[in-house]
């Protein structure tokens, strides 16, 4: 059950506080001038904060016509099992819903461990069997 004094928000956090939740889950971080155009970049954010701090976020990115990648749906360790990952989820999906067109994809790479999370929103593995695998690479 989600506590009381969160507040969730459509608006993207600042870079400081997107690089410090990414940090303390274990990812890494570029430069913060790359991290603020792609924060600037992304087509739709939802963000959770408890008492001005953010404990949780999520956003969209893609065209923003046909194809959409739903990306760093992080919660702070300290507030996870709390259901909000879920709100975050359900904020992005409520504004997929109300934006796309018909027939438009809606992709994810799901964190190692995660892929469970996203079966309940409707996402499926990509098996190979009628998709093919999905596939990415770093620089």
């Amino acid at each position: 059950m989600m506590h009381t004094n969160y507040t969730v928000k459509e608006s993207p956090p600042s870079a400081e506080d997107f690089t410090s939740l990414r940090k303390l889950i274990g990812w890494s971080n570029p430069c913060l001038s790359v991290v603020q155009k792609s924060i600037d970049a992304s087509l739709f954010w939802a963000t959770i904060y408890l008492d001005n701090n953010l404990v949780g976020c999520g956003r969209v990115i893609g065209d923003g016509a046909m194809y959409f990648y739903i990306q760093d749906v992080i919660i702070h360790p300290e507030h996870q099992n709390k259901g909000l990952g879920s709100k975050i989820m359900n904020t992005l999906i409520a504004h997929l819903e109300s934006c796309c067109a018909p027939g438009a994809t809606i992709g994810l790479l799901a964190a190692h461990g995660k892929e469970s999370f996203y079966l309940k929103f409707g996402f499926e593995p990509r098996d190979g069997e009628s998709l093919g695998l999905g596939m990415c690479r770093f620089i």
